[in-house]
């Protein structure tokens, strides 16, 4: 089937470079929202800290929630353009964006409800919990203009329009650099608001990207179009979204998850190593989720050039992704091994920290490169629409390997084990992913 769409004519390298350059720079835009909260937040004290750290589970899930949307809705648009299905590709954009509002509402009020109890199990210090408290009942309500930022996101990129969406990011992240500062501490005309400044600087910033993303989709030209004349959701369509979106849902959930049971090993041995624990993992997401900028560029081409039965382009971009991500994963252990120490100076980290902390990151560091084959495998079969390839892979990474692995190791070598389970769980899972791979016959 041929096609005037550029993800079915042009060189595959030169477009995974245009397709992937803006959202890679999205995505650590994206990721840098809670690194930047927690650098300003550690200057309150290790108490803070400590707090913001226990509430990234639950904004990471929050930020799963949104992708898994919006990655369905990306795919299912893509393959409906490479089908030339315009109609169709209208109605799953339309469908998005209502769906995002009602769904954004439920998860803003769940969090809300599940606050109290989720920091009552995880901290008996009374300062801690305060400041928990405090920062998340401002930050649940960053859900709905995170979820509709995301999808109109998604949507353009479907559509190749990779520019757009970077930009709107790009404001919102900047506002919160700004503004975190100056809520935080009470610099000039602001108040002086603590770690309630950082929650509410994050939750302006999603909002401004939202309001420039609707503007974006509602009054300028774009290869989709919103139809809510004559709208109705068809559950069929709402299913297909959701089975699309489902494994990047688990690649990003199966984190917050994954950091929670950490935390249930580390508050055994101190506040400091959950605080420590917390500022590592914003490190290591800012450099994956930099890395799931190259997948989102990826995925809708592999998608596209599916649905328009291009097997030798869908596998030259399985390919060359594969060795991009290989790369940029080498490049993020470098920097971790060689300056751990410049990393925690980010979060004023004390002497304590420090001592457990320099040797742990490099550790754990180990296991980058191998992560980013098995991820792009991963992308790969869910742009194949191969569900449960993909999801088994994402499983084995972040839960039923790890955390196994994490629990002998731990009671092995104590809490040197907690961060030996990282690079041993890493390097088992890109040999089975190498194995679907082969089994599949991906790439040849």
């Amino acid at each position: 089937m041929e096609t005037d769409n550029k993800m079915g004519q042009e060189p595959i390298n030169k477009l995974i470079l245009q397709m992937s350059m803006p959202p890679l720079f999205s995505m650590f835009l994206q990721y840098s929202y809670n690194l930047v909260d927690s650098m300003f937040v550690a200057k309150i004290n290790e108490q803070a800290l400590a707090a913001v750290s226990l509430s990234f589970p639950i904004t990471t899930l929050m930020n799963a929630l949104s992708i898994w949307l919006g990655v369905g809705v990306n795919v299912r648009i893509a393959s409906y353009l490479g089908q030339k299905r315009q109609e169709k590709a209208d109605r799953v954009a339309t469908l998005g964006l209502i769906v995002s509002v009602i769904l954004g509402i439920c998860v803003n009020l769940f969090v809300l409800a599940i606050m109290k109890p989720y920091y009552r199990a995880f901290t008996n210090d009374a300062q801690i919990f305060s400041y928990g408290m405090t920062y998340m009942q401002i930050c649940a309500f960053m859900q709905i203009p995170n979820m509709v930022h995301i999808l109109i996101q998604k949507e353009l990129q479907a559509t190749g329009n990779m520019l757009a969406p970077m930009w709107f990011q790009i404001a919102g992240v900047v506002f919160n650099f700004i503004f975190d500062p100056l809520l935080i501490f009470g610099i000039g005309p602001f108040p002086k608001m603590g770690i309630a400044g950082a929650a509410l600087a994050t939750v302006l910033g999603y909002t401004l990207s939202m309001l420039i993303a609707l503007v974006m989709i509602l009054f300028t030209k774009q290869k989709v179009r919103l139809q809510f004349q004559g709208f109705r959701i068809e559950g069929k369509m709402l299913g297909d979204v959701f089975a699309s979106g489902l494994p990047s849902f688990i690649m990003n959930a199966l984190g917050s998850f994954m950091v929670t049971f950490v935390n249930i090993f580390l508050v055994a041995y101190s506040d400091t190593a959950v605080a420590f624990f917390g500022a590592y993992f914003k490190v290591q997401q800012l450099i994956v989720m930099t890395v799931n900028g190259l997948i989102q560029g990826c995925l809708p081409i592999m998608s596209f050039n599916y649905g328009a039965g291009k097997k030798d382009r869908l596998q030259q971009s399985y390919r060359s992704g594969r060795k991009i991500a290989t790369c940029m994963m080498a490049v993020g252990t470098l920097l971790v091994l060689v300056f751990p120490n410049q990393i925690l100076a980010l979060f004023s980290a004390s002497k304590a920290m420090r001592e457990f902390g320099i040797p742990a990151m490099r550790i754990m560091a180990i296991g980058f490169i191998f992560s980013g084959i098995s991820t792009m495998a991963a992308t790969y079969a869910q742009s194949t629409n191969k569900l449960i390839q993909s999801i088994v892979i994402q499983l084995l990474r972040q839960a039923v390997l790890l955390l196994p692995v994490m629990w002998v190791c731990n009671l092995l070598f104590h809490i040197w084990g907690i961060w030996i389970a990282f690079p041993i769980t890493e390097i088992v899972v890109m040999i089975v992913s190498i194995l679907i791979v082969k089994s599949d016959k991906i790439s040849r």
